[in-house]
C-alpha cells in the first residue's frame, strides 16, 4: 500500500517496508534531485529513473544506490551515453554522443575507453582500434576525411612504433615512428607501381618487413623541404578529455549499436564488421603502376637521406616459378607461388571471419541430419575489389567453402569457446603462424598467435573421412566430456581460379598448457620406422614410440579414468574403420637438474646432469626437487576457464579418498587435474650400470611428471590404398611391428602397448 513519508525535508511516496522505501516509489530530494522507480531496503534497486537539479538525467538499472547495469545518462550540455555501468561509473560496452558531435562506440573501464573501440570526431576524422587510459594505444586504424589512412602502433595518442600511411592519392609509406613522427628507415612507393607484397609485423624488430608503400611526388617535395611528413602535422591530445574502454573479447559493430534495451547482447557477428575494417584497410597485396620506390631514413621527423629503390619486380619474376615449383614438391599447397602461405592465412581469416560473423546470430538448435554432409554447407566468393556481402581485401579472388556449419558451431559452444574470442585468436592482427616442419603428406600447418588453435591442411580423402565420421563424433564428444580424441572446430576449404583447392581443419592445440612441455612423445603402438635419429633430438623434437623409455605410474583411480576413456574412445575409433591415430604425450618434468638425460640416448649411463630451466609456460623459474601432492579440489584456488585443451571434469584420485582433486606443485602453484591435462605421474627410467667389470645391475631413476596427452591423427580410414600397403609390407616386415593394420588389430595393439606404458602399480 502506497504511503507518504517525510524524512528529513525529502519527500518519497509509494510502497514502503516498515518505515522504508521497498517497491515501486517516488522520492524528492530538498535539492530539487528527483528518483522513480523500484526501492528494496531503503535504497533504489531494480529499473527507475533520476534527474538531478544540475539538469542531468539517468534511466536504466540500478543496484544498492548506484547506477549499475545497463542505462542512459543524458548531460545538460547535449552529450549522451547508453551503455553499462558500474557503481556509478561507465564500465563495460558503451556509446557516447559528445557535445560537439563526436561519438564513441566501445569499451569502458572506470569511466575510460581502454581495450578496442571506434571514435568517429565530427569533423569525419576517425579512429578503429585498441585504447589504453582513454589513449589511442596498440595496434589501430586512423582514417582521415581525405582520405589519408594510417594502420599501425600507437602509443599515447601517437603513432609510435611499426605502421603504413597510405595517402589518398594511392601512395604509401611503410615505417617506423616514435611520438608522431617518422623515425627510423622506411620505404616509400609513388602511386602507380603495380606488384605484389605484403606488409608483415616483426615483433621482435618493431619494423615492417617484405612490404612496399608508396607516396606522390608532391609528397617528397614537402618533405625535402620542411622535413617531416604533412601527416604529422596532425595531433591528438586534447582529443580524449572525457573517455573510455572495450574489452577485446566484445567488439562494437562498425555501423550499427543500437543499445535502447538494457537486456541486449552484443554477438560476434556484429563484432565482424570492425574485425573486417581493422584487417582489410592496410594488409595484403597492394596495386600500382610506376617504377620508382624510395628507400629513406628519418630520425625525428627530420628526412636524413633518401636513394632510389630498384624495382623488384622483373628480378623476382623467376625465383617465384621457382620457389613455386619447389613448393609443388614439398607440399599440398602448390596454388600460391612464392606467397602462398601468406595469401593462404589472409583468405583463411577472411573466410573465417565471414562464416563465424554469419553464423553466430543464428538461435541455438539441436543439429539435423541435414546439417552433415558435404551439402551442408555455406560458399562465398570473395572478389578483391568487395561484393555486396563480402569485404575488399588484398590478396587473390577465392571461393569460400564452410562444411556442416551449425555442427561446427554447436561443437564450439560444447567446448565453450567464445565466438568473438574464437575469431580473434585466429583472425586477430598477429596473425597465424606457420610451423616450420610440415607433415609426410606435405600438410601445412599453423599456429594461431595466441598458441590456442592448430590449422591444418587436409587431403582430399581426410575431407572425406571427417563428413563421413562426422554424425557419430559429434555424438561421441557430447557423451563424454572426457573424450580425449582431437577438438575439432572447424571444417573450411578454399578454391582458387582453375579449379585449385586447399581444405582446412581447425583443432585445439593440446600443448597450449600451464607447465612448459620438456618433451612430447607420438605413440602408435608400432614399432616398425618408429625410432628418431639421436643426432636430430632436442626439446623441440617429437619422439616415437622406441625412443620411449619411461614407464608412467599413476593414482590408481586417475589410471581407471585414463584406460577407462582409451577404450572408449579406441571402440569409436574402430567403429569408424580408423586407423594411423596416435597418443600425443607431452611431459612436463618437475626435477631440473635431470633434464640432461632426455638429450641422451636411451642406454646411456646416466651419472651426472647440469641444472636445466624450469617451469611455468609463461616464464622460466628454477624449482628444486619437492615432488607432487594431490590435494582436495577447490575451485577458488585455481582456474577453471576452459580452453581448446581442457577435457571434462575435474578427476578423483584414490590416493585423497576418492575426491575431486588440485595439483599442487611446490613453489609454483595449483593447478585442476583432469583427464589429459594436468596429470601427475613418476617416470621410472630403466639404467644398467657396471659394477664388476661384466655384471650389470638393473636400476631406475624416478622423476616427477606432469602428463599432458591427447589422441590426434584420427583422419585415415582403412582404405583399398592401405589394405594393399598392408599386404606389400607384411611380405617383408613382421605384420604387428607395421603401422597400417586392420583398425581391431590396431586398436587392440594400441591399447596393449599403452598398459605396458603406464602400468598399473602392483
Amino acid at each position: 500500500m502506497s504511503q507518504e513519508i517525510n524524512i528529513h525535508g525529502d519527500v518519497y511516496f509509494g510502497d514502503v517496508k516498515g518505515n522504508i522505501p521497498h517497491g515501486m516509489g517516488k522520492y524528492t530530494w530538498a535539492d530539487g534531485t528527483v528518483y522513480e522507480g523500484n526501492w528494496e531496503d531503503g535504497k533504489m534497486t531494480g529499473r527507475g529513473q533520476i534527474s538531478w537539479s544540475s539538469g542531468t538525467s539517468y534511466e536504466g538499472d540500478f543496484s544498492g544506490g548506484y547506477l549499475h547495469g545497463f542505462g542512459t545518462l543524458t548531460n545538460p550540455d547535449g552529450s549522451v551515453y547508453k551503455g553499462s555501468w558500474r557503481l556509478n561509473i561507465q564500465n563495460g560496452l558503451g556509446r557516447k554522443q559528445y557535445s560537439n558531435s563526436d561519438v564513441y562506440d566501445g569499451c569502458w573501464k572506470d569511466g575510460m575507453h581502454e581495450g578496442s573501440g571506434k571514435y568517429a570526431w565530427s569533423n569525419g576524422n576517425m579512429y578503429i582500434g585498441n585504447w589504453k587510459a582513454g589513449k589511442m594505444c596498440g595496434r589501430g586504424v586512423m582514417k582521415w576525411l581525405n582520405g589519408d589512412l594510417f594502420d599501425g602502433s600507437w602509443l599515447n595518442g601517437y603513432r609510435n612504433g611499426s605502421g603504413v600511411y597510405r595517402f589518398a592519392d594511392g601512395s604509401y609509406y611503410f615505417g617506423t615512428w616514435t611520438k608522431g613522427l617518422k623515425d627510423g628507415q622506411g620505404t616509400l612507393y609513388t602511386a602507380g607501381r603495380k606488384y605484389a607484397s605484403f606488409r608483415k609485423f616483426d615483433k621482435k624488430k618493431s619494423l615492417i618487413t617484405d612490404g612496399s608503400s608508396g607516396r606522390s611526388e608532391r609528397f617528397r617535395d614537402v618533405e625535402r623541404n620542411v622535413g617531416r611528413s604533412v601527416s604529422e602535422k596532425i595531433t591528438f591530445s586534447g582529443f580524449f578529455r572525457d573517455s573510455g574502454r572495450i574489452s577485446s573479447r566484445r567488439l562494437p559493430p562498425e555501423d550499427e549499436y543500437s543499445v535502447g534495451d538494457s537486456t541486449r547482447e552484443f554477438s560476434a557477428s556484429e563484432n565482424t564488421d570492425m574485425l573486417s575494417y581493422i584487417s582489410d584497410e592496410g594488409e595484403g597485396e597492394l596495386d600500382y603502376d610506376s617504377s620508382v620506390a624510395w628507400e629513406r631514413e628519418y630520425m625525428q621527423g627530420v628526412l636524413m637521406r633518401e636513394r632510389v629503390k630498384n624495382n623488384p619486380g622483373t628480378k623476382n619474376k623467376q625465383h617465384n616459378k621457382s620457389l613455386a615449383s619447389e613448393v609443388k614438391k614439398k607440399s599440398c599447397v602448390d596454388i600460391f607461388e612464392g606467397h602462398k602461405s601468406y595469401y593462404l592465412m589472409l583468405n583463411l581469416q577472411l573466410g573465417i571471419r565471414y562464416t563465424v560473423g554469419k553464423i553466430t546470430p543464428v538461435p541455438m538448435r539441436e543439429v539435423r541430419s541435414s546439417d552433415f554432409g558435404e551439402r551442408a554447407r555455406i560458399r562465398m566468393y570473395f572478389p578483391r575489389k568487395g561484393s555486396q556481402f563480402t569485404p575488399p581485401h588484398y590478396s587473390v579472388d577465392f571461393y569460400w567453402k564452410d562444411y556442416c556449419p551449425m555442427v561446427f558451431r554447436n561443437l564450439r559452444e560444447m567446448f565453450k569457446l567464445d565466438a568473438a574470442e574464437y575469431m580473434m585468436s585466429i583472425c586477430g592482427d598477429d596473425g597465424l603462424r606457420e610451423l616450420s616442419s610440415p607433415g609426410k603428406s606435405g600438410s601445412i600447418f599453423y599456429l594461431s598467435h595466441d598458441d590456442r588453435f592448430v590449422i591444418k591442411t587436409l587431403r582430399r580423402s581426410e575431407l572425406k573421412v571427417l563428413l563421413k565420421m562426422l554424425p557419430s563424433y559429434y555424438d561421441h564428444v557430447k557423451k563424454y566430456d572426457n573424450t580425449l580424441i582431437t577438438k575439432f572446430f572447424g571444417l573450411h576449404e578454399i578454391t582458387l581460379r582453375g579449379g585449385k583447392k586447399v581444405r582446412f581443419i581447425v583443432m585445439g592445440n593440446m600443448f597450449k598448457t600451464e607447465l612448459r612441455i620438456h618433451r612430447r612423445y607420438d605413440l602408435k603402438g608400432s614399432s616398425y620406422g618408429r625410432i628418431t635419429n639421436k643426432d636430430k633430438i632436442d626439446e623441440g623434437t617429437t619422439l616415437k614410440d622406441l625412443d620411449l623409455a619411461y614407464e608412467f605410474h599413476m593414482d590408481k583411480s586417475l589410471r581407471e579414468a585414463l584406460f577407462e576413456q582409451i577404450h572408449l574412445d579406441c571402440k569409436f575409433l574402430e567403429s569408424q574403420l580408423v586407423i594411423d591415430y596416435s597418443l600425443l604425450l607431452g611431459l612436463h618434468f618437475r626435477a631440473p637438474e635431470h633434464l640432461k638425460a632426455l638429450l641422451e640416448p636411451p642406454d646411456a649411463k646416466h651419472k651426472s646432469a647440469a641444472p636445466v630451466d624450469d617451469g611455468l609456460a609463461s616464464g622460466e623459474l628454477s624449482i628444486p626437487p619437492k615432488g607432487l601432492l594431490l590435494v582436495t579440489h577447490e575451485p577458488s584456488s585455481v582456474s577453471t576457464a576452459p580452453g581448446p585443451h581442457i577435457r571434462g571434469n575435474t578427476l578423483r584420485a584414490f590416493s585423497v579418498g576418492d575426491k575431486e582433486v588440485d595439483l599442487l606443485l611446490p613453489g609454483t602453484g595449483r593447478l585442476r587435474v583432469q583427464l589429459g591435462v594436468n596429470m601427475p605421474a613418476q617416470a621410472n627410467r630403466k639404467v644398467s650400470q657396471d659394477t664388476s667389470g661384466s655384471a650389470e645391475v638393473e636400476l631406475f631413476e624416478v622423476y616427477d611428471v606432469v602428463l599432458y596427452l591427447g589422441i590426434i591423427d584420427i583422419l585415415q580410414d582403412y582404405s583399398m590404398r592401405k589394405k594393399i600397403e598392408h599386404a606389400c609390407k607384411s611380405v617383408r616386415y613382421d605384420p604387428k611391428t607395421i603401422s597400417v593394420a586392420d583398425p581391431k588389430f590396431y586398436s587392440e595393439r594400441f591399447i596393449k602397448f599403452l598398459e605396458k606404458v603406464f602400468p598399473v602399480d602392483s
